[in-house]
C-alpha cells in the first residue's frame, strides 16, 4: 500500500534516505503481543456528533478501530497477548503535569477524566480472558506502567502497535519500545491522528528509524500463521 508520507518527500529527501539507508526492514520475531494505545470513546467520538466530543479524531478513527480490531482479532485467534491502555486523569487536573501547561483541563464528560464515559475502551474492542488493561498518565504506554515487567515476563520480542494518537502516544510508546530494543511494528490503517500531517510524518520518522510500519493485511497474516495448527511432522 501507498506510504501516506511519500507526498511529502522530494528528491534531495529520497536522497538523504538512500544514502543513509534507512527505512531497513527489521521484521516479526517469534513471540508477539499486540498493544492497543488509547482506544478510548473520547478519541473517536459519536458520528454525527463529533463536535461535543473535543479530543476527537473524528471518522479515521472509527475507521481504525475497525482494523484494530482485526488485529486484535486475529491475536485473540492465536493466544497472542494483547495489551490495551487508557489514558485518563483526575478530574481536577492534579496529576496531568506539564500537560496542563500546554493545554487546558477540559470539564467534559466526553474527554479523558476519570470515570467519564469519553475514558472507556471503545466498545467495539473487548479485552479477552488473559489480556491486560491498564491506566497510563503520559504519552509513552511504558512510562510509570507495568508494560516493560509484562512483557519481560512473557518473553515478548515483537510489539505490534495500534490505536491513536499516532503523533502523540504512538508515537512516544514506538521510540520507547524501540530504546527497550523490540522488534516493533506499527499497523499502518490500525493508527489515527486528528491531524493528516502529524499522522504522515510521524508514521515517516517511525518507519525509517524505530519501527516498520506495516499493513493491516500483512498483520493479521502474520498473526494467522501463528494460530495455524502444526502438521504431523512438525513443520
Amino acid at each position: 500500500m501507498t506510504a501516506p508520507w511519500q507526498r511529502y518527500l522530494g528528491p534531495e529527501d529520497e536522497a538523504v534516505i538512500a544514502r543513509a539507508r534507512f527505512g531497513r526492514r527489521m521484521g516479526f520475531g517469534e513471540r508477539p503481543a499486540v498493544l492497543v494505545i488509547d482506544a478510548q470513546r473520547y478519541m473517536v467520538g459519536v458520528d454525527g456528533d463529533d463536535a461535543s466530543w473535543p479530543s476527537s479524531c473524528r471518522a479515521v478513527g472509527r475507521e481504525a478501530v475497525k482494523a484494530i480490531g482485526q488485529v486484535v482479532g486475529a491475536a485473540q485467534a492465536a493466544h497472542v497477548p494483547c495489551i490495551f491502555t487508557r489514558f485518563e486523569v483526575a478530574r481536577d487536573g492534579s496529576d496531568m503535569g506539564v500537560y496542563r501547561r500546554k493545554r487546558d483541563l477540559l470539564q467534559s464528560e466526553h474527554w479523558c477524566l476519570e470515570g467519564s464515559i469519553g475514558a472507556q475502551l471503545v466498545p467495539e474492542l473487548a479485552p479477552a480472558a488473559g489480556d491486560l488493561v491498564f491506566v497510563k498518565k503520559k504519552p509513552s504506554g511504558f512510562h510509570g506502567t507495568p508494560l516493560l515487567g509484562y512483557l519481560v515476563d512473557r518473553g515478548i520480542d515483537t510489539l505490534i502497535v495500534t490505536g491513536g494518537s499516532t503523533s502523540n502516544c504512538i508515537r512516544a510508546t514506538v521510540f520507547d519500545a524501540s530504546s527497550y530494543n523490540y522488534r516493533t511494528i506499527v499497523a499502518q490503517e490500525a493508527v489515527f491522528d486528528r491531524i493528516p500531517i502529524s499522522h504522515a510524518i510521524s508514521l515517516f520518522d517511525m518507519d525509517r528509524q524505530f519501527a516498520d510500519v506495516v499493513a493491516v493485511a500483512d498483520v493479521v497474516a502474520y498473526l494467522g500463521a501463528r494460530a495455524a495448527p502444526r502438521r504431523a511432522d512438525g513443520a
